[in-house]
């Protein structure tokens, strides 16, 4: 259970720090969570405004820091970023699809302090990952993951399922496995950002789920001690929804590639959020006092049903993103639960069987028509 500051009370520190670098990326995944308006080159922090959020966030209470994007690989200045990080005492961990990683740059990371790798696949068939990365990058993974181990460095093996790949769990596992990964993440699409525009082509059906559900449970029991499988449900299908973040503004924080302060990844798309900046407002002021990660922090905001609901302090309403992209209100009860007015709705959104083509995200951390500044 997250603990709830009372009111007035300065909230208890964050862990976590997303740090999303760049939104550019070589790669042209339908899921990505990214926004559809997508930050300029141009407007994205200097390596030293980098380095003063890493020493307010380890002076706020900050552990880890995950260096991701888009792809960081694209900041020539990420080795510079990466030692200001351990520099600041937090544990650093570079969020990759790998293109761009050679040896030469590991080491040069590696030199700099970093901890751990997460490499993400799109499928454990090299041709149809790259048919979803959009990009022939299957080969430079591969290569990225014996770099990585070679180094003695931890190496986490992230894949994003749906429609298109959740037949593959098993062959995704054993990936992870022949790589020498320490831990695969199974993360079930969440529809933000271009995964949202791709849903109807991204969902999967809900026998495909179980099976896949059940071939996890089968690897886990075989492989306890040996790998560490993480399997995020998608809520779509569950009946119960996730809480934001483990809690809105309660266990860690973003920062987007322009210095906007977020509580999550995707509440960028929230209207009225006012969410701050970090080359503007001190980030202890934005973790504690900021509207943008006040408005929805515990419980006393609540709505019907979910303010008298004994799950209340565990789910908190639910994904406030999912409840403004699927209702068009950030503050009604998440659909996802079985208890909101409008889980119909979503159910339905389940039972379609009509996928439509994806929509590639752009490369060059451009949408055509949708680009910020």
């Amino acid at each position: 259970m997250t603990p709830t500051a009372p009111v007035g009370a300065e909230p208890p520190p964050p862990w976590a720090l997303l740090a999303e670098l760049t939104h550019a990326c070589p790669l042209r995944c339908g899921y990505c969570s990214n926004p559809l308006e997508l930050t300029r080159r141009s407007r994205e922090l200097r390596t030293d405004q980098w380095a003063d959020v890493f020493r307010q966030a380890a002076e706020l209470g900050v552990l880890q820091t995950h260096l991701s994007g888009g792809e960081p690989l694209l900041r020539r200045d990420l080795e510079d970023i990466t030692r200001a990080a351990v520099e600041a005492g937090l544990h650093t961990q570079l969020v990759t699809s790998a293109v761009g990683l050679s040896a030469a740059r590991l080491d040069a990371l590696v030199e700099a302090g970093l901890h751990s790798v997460q490499l993400s696949v799109q499928h454990a068939d090299p041709e149809r990952s790259d048919a979803l990365a959009g990009h022939p990058a299957f080969a430079a993974k591969r290569a990225a993951a014996r770099l990585v181990t070679d180094r003695g460095l931890p190496l986490g093996v992230n894949a994003v399922l749906h429609r298109h790949n959740l037949d593959a769990v098993d062959d995704l596992v054993r990936l992870a496995l022949d790589w020498g990964a320490d831990r695969v993440e199974l993360a079930n699409t969440q529809f933000y950002g271009w995964g949202l525009l791709n849903r109807a082509a991204l969902m999967p059906t809900g026998e495909q789920l179980a099976a896949a559900a059940q071939a996890v449970e089968r690897r886990r029991a075989e492989l306890a001690g040996v790998l560490d499988i993480t399997w995020v449900v998608p809520d779509y299908f569950s009946g119960t929804p996730k809480p934001c973040m483990g809690g809105w503004g309660a266990v860690s924080l973003t920062v987007a590639p322009d210095g906007t302060a977020l509580p999550c990844p995707a509440a960028a798309a929230l209207p009225g959020l006012d969410p701050p900046n970090v080359t503007e407002r001190p980030l202890r002021w934005i973790w504690a006092e900021s509207r943008a990660f006040t408005l929805y922090r515990g419980t006393d905001w609540l709505p019907s049903p979910c303010r008298d609901c004994d799950r209340r302090t565990e789910d908190f309403g639910g994904c406030r993103c999912q409840a403004h992209a699927l209702t068009g209100d950030a503050a009604r009860t998440d659909p996802a639960c079985s208890l909101s007015p409008d889980h119909a709705a979503l159910v339905a959104l389940t039972r379609a069987d009509t996928p439509a083509a994806i929509v590639p995200r752009r490369p060059g951390g451009r949408a055509p028509g949708r680009v910020v500044g």
